[in-house]
């Protein structure tokens, strides 16, 4: 790949990527969504790249590689859209309010919850991925701690750090682990040894956050919440389009995106015939006042409507979609332009390994971890297998301390909006420091045995 981190167009692409995330970092000041800076600044990246590869003649390679980038993009969209639609239709169902009527009828305390939403992040991303265990554990803690915006926003970044952690043991936890065991440096079995240090990085700063939360149980509602419809099938259809997607990827090697479009398709199917019964009872309904009359005439909204997918993937979070557009298009243009390269040849040939890895897990908190990984696969550095596994766990946990560091955390800011934002989770990165620090601390005295030449 051509390198052009001296030429003018070089530097002007940097402008234009800190530009635009400083507008990114401040969002919660100017009101600007986070997506409309990085898409612009996408393109004028992309235009300074075409510049730069015309000036050789190499207009062509400057395309192939955007194609490549949209290409890793497309599947990444695809994954999210269909996890993000199951999210929905649970909630339209009232799924998470019953979770959250009965876990108040159990009387379990807002610091209970706290943990067992942490918890369950923990194990659950590594079977799944660490943004669809974000969604639905930050559903639950929005519908507990309904009114409390301290504590939902402690509650996500305790979810946003839990789904973290327990991603980097798993390869298929999260996309920089599948990447790596797909490269064949290491083994499917082998992740496991991340299981304790992994764990150690979510612990530490949970329990600095715990002791802020009180014991005092959330308002509980008198009225008991019924699940609508189907609410249930779809929890076993979300379920059994994750399992589907893990077994089509580990035995087909098919990616990820197939199985979560292909379980979409089956929602949506099944989501046409809970609307072809509630319309038929919609429309059984007795006309028996000029309301209802006017109501079902189309000039009144009704307050319950049919159920309808579309408007499922309506509610989707297209911010946060466009989002990563921008960002891994920028990325992508600033690795086409050569800084990548640069920036890897800097921290493995004149940092050494250990330093160099410990640094990729701070800087993946800033620039998405897929391509710095990426770049690092790409060079294929003369590594033991402890320091890949360190790099796994630094590019997977790493993300945690700033929410714009992590899938998990972008998806969260969007889904709490204006409660879990950027200097929400600022004000805890001293714990989530503490934790990646003694993560890697227990991973090198556990596993001492891997950095052995």
């Amino acid at each position: 790949m051509m390198s052009f981190v001296t030429h003018w167009t070089g530097y002007a692409a940097l402008a234009v990527f800190a530009a635009a995330y400083f507008l990114v970092i401040v969002e919660e000041s100017t009101h600007l969504r986070k997506s409309k800076p990085v898409m612009v600044a996408a393109g004028v990246i992309w235009v300074l790249t075409a510049l730069a590869y015309s000036t050789q003649n190499q207009s062509h390679a400057a395309a192939e590689i955007l194609r490549h980038t949209l290409l890793e993009y497309a599947e990444l969209l695809l994954f999210l859209l269909s996890a993000m639609t199951f999210i929905n239709p649970l909630s339209e169902r009232n799924i998470f309010e019953a979770l959250r009527a009965r876990l108040v009828s159990f009387g379990f305390s807002l610091r209970s919850v706290f943990w067992l939403t942490g918890t369950l992040a923990f194990f659950i991303s590594p079977m799944a991925d660490n943004l669809t265990t974000a969604l639905v554990m930050g559903a639950v803690v929005m519908a507990i701690g309904a009114g409390n915006g301290r504590f939902i926003a402690l509650g996500c970044i305790n979810v946003v750090v839990a789904a973290n952690a327990g991603g980097s043991f798993s390869p298929f936890g999260d996309i920089t682990t599948l990447m790596v065991w797909q490269k064949g440096v290491v083994k499917f079995g082998e992740f496991f040894a991340l299981f304790v240090p992994s764990l150690v990085n979510w612990l530490v700063p949970a329990m600095a956050m715990s002791l802020t939360i009180p014991w005092e149980k959330p308002s509980a509602t008198v009225e008991t919440v019924e699940v609508k419809r189907g609410g249930y099938i779809i929890i076993l259809l979300f379920f059994l389009t994750i399992a589907s997607t893990v077994v089509m990827h580990h035995f087909l090697e098919m990616p990820p995106f197939l199985g979560m479009m292909a379980g979409l398709g089956i929602l949506k199917s099944y989501g046409h015939f809970i609307r072809r019964k509630e319309l038929d009872e919609w429309t059984d309904i007795t006309v028996l006042d000029d309301e209802n009359s006017r109501r079902r005439n189309g000039l009144l909204k009704p307050a319950l409507k049919p159920f309808d997918i579309f408007i499922s993937m309506k509610r989707v979070e297209w911010d946060t979609l466009m989002f990563f557009y921008g960002i891994m298009l920028c990325v992508g243009g600033l690795g086409a332009l050569g800084y990548l390269a640069v920036l890897s040849t800097f921290l493995y040939q004149d940092l050494g390994a250990t330093t160099a890895n410990i640094l990729v897990g701070i800087l993946s908190a800033v620039i998405d971890n897929i391509p710095i990984m990426f770049a690092v696969l790409s060079m294929n550095p003369d590594m033991n297998l402890g320091q890949w596994l360190l790099i796994t766990l630094t590019a997977g946990v790493g993300g945690s301390l700033l929410s714009i560091g992590s899938a998990a955390g972008v998806a969260l800011m969007g889904q709490a909006r204006g409660v879990y934002t950027f200097f929400a989770h600022l004000k805890w990165i001293w714990a989530i420091a503490l934790g990646y620090a003694a993560s890697i601390g227990v991973h090198w005295v556990m596993n001492s045995h891997l950095f052995n030449p």
